[in-house]
């Protein structure tokens, strides 16, 4: 098989697995809902930078728990398997892709939710919702990748979080601020420099994972 074709049949593969155990979405849904609701008990009622805060923490720690068990199955026999049969590329190129759509579907949800409970604030909600598809891929290159590397030291999660931690800082403080500016009303040509930002992030994390995983699948 060609490498598109390996990067399909994993998805595919990561797709049925997840289909059957329903384990990160099922877990990560009542995080987020559960999480919502003891917010709105605390606070009642927010104002707008507390509002947009608030979302994208909720966001990064349901992150944080979906993508934490991104390589816990390939490992052993598994890794073994996989490594005779397809491209340590197809493997990270699939992860990061799964991974990507399962935060876009996540997000998107703790969304509709958090709305539904706080309402929402946002008055340009399609610049908001264009900050929540980015972050949502910009969140699952990153801990794919950090959890790959976790994966090689026995899923440490404490390597995970100091390995994440330079990136996702500045990654977070450019999320709030275009999402803030959606607050504000600001048009999408308003957010050029922070979307492009975002982009960067995303194309550099995915380059420096096709270049370093291989190195890593093969130790």
């Amino acid at each position: 098989m060609n490498l598109l074709e390996q990067v399909k049949t994993l998805i595919y593969k990561d797709i049925v697995l997840e289909w059957r155990s329903k384990y990160a979405i099922n877990s990560i849904l009542l995080y987020v809902v559960s999480t919502v609701f003891v917010c709105y008990q605390s606070f009642k009622s927010v104002d707008t930078i507390v509002w947009n805060t608030l979302f994208w923490i909720i966001l990064l720690f349901a992150a944080i728990n979906a993508m934490s068990r991104s390589f816990l199955q390939e490992t052993g026999h598994r890794h073994l398997y996989y490594y005779s049969i397809v491209s340590p590329k197809a493997i990270i190129l699939a992860k990061i892709i799964y991974n990507s759509g399962l935060m876009i579907l996540l997000s998107s949800t703790a969304f509709i939710i958090y709305n539904l409970i706080f309402k929402s604030q946002a008055e340009n909600l399609l610049v908001y919702c264009l900050a929540i598809l980015l972050g949502s891929i910009s969140f699952a290159t990153v801990f794919t990748m950090v959890s790959a590397i976790s994966a090689k030291a026995g899923n440490n999660s404490t390597i995970m979080a100091i390995l994440s931690f330079p990136v996702i800082i500045p990654l977070l403080i450019v999320l709030i601020k275009l999402s803030q500016n959606a607050v504000n009303g600001n048009a999408i040509v308003d957010n050029m420099g922070d979307i492009a930002v975002l982009l960067a992030i995303n194309i550099i994390t995915v380059a420096i994972s096709l270049l370093l995983f291989p190195y890593l699948w093969r130790d």
